[in-house]
């Protein structure tokens, strides 16, 4: 079975907000993984005790035949050295993986399905 690993700012780690909207669509969003059968991890970083640290172990701790890359990384550019770590963590730590982006975090499964079909 195809195993995905999910990328991710923590929600409940960010001040100034209301984390819970966030937290359930993450909810949702796993449970598309169980609905489609597909084995999913979920890393997701606190962005002031190293992300790339906890990244690089997600990354190493199990195969993974896709990656997604969350929103929260890729589309706020404050965190754009973010993003290109990650993606270099990726092609480093999980060359043969399929780099997926979702649109919100209800959709990750969908963005990992096509590329694992």
């Amino acid at each position: 079975m195809a195993r995905v690993l999910v990328i991710g700012v923590d929600p409940s780690k960010l001040e100034g907000w209301d984390p819970e909207p966030v937290q359930a669509a993450l909810a949702r969003g796993r449970a598309r993984f169980d609905e489609h059968g597909i084995e999913a991890d979920w890393c997701l970083v606190d962005l002031d005790e190293d992300p790339v640290g906890a990244i690089t172990a997600a990354l190493t701790g199990a195969d993974h035949a896709c990656v997604v890359i969350g929103g929260g990384i890729r589309t706020h550019e404050p965190l754009l050295d973010l993003f290109e770590q990650v993606v270099n963590l990726v092609r480093r730590h999980a060359p043969d993986a399929a780099i997926a982006f979702n649109s919100s975090p209800e959709d990750c499964a969908d963005a990992a399905r096509r590329w694992l079909t």
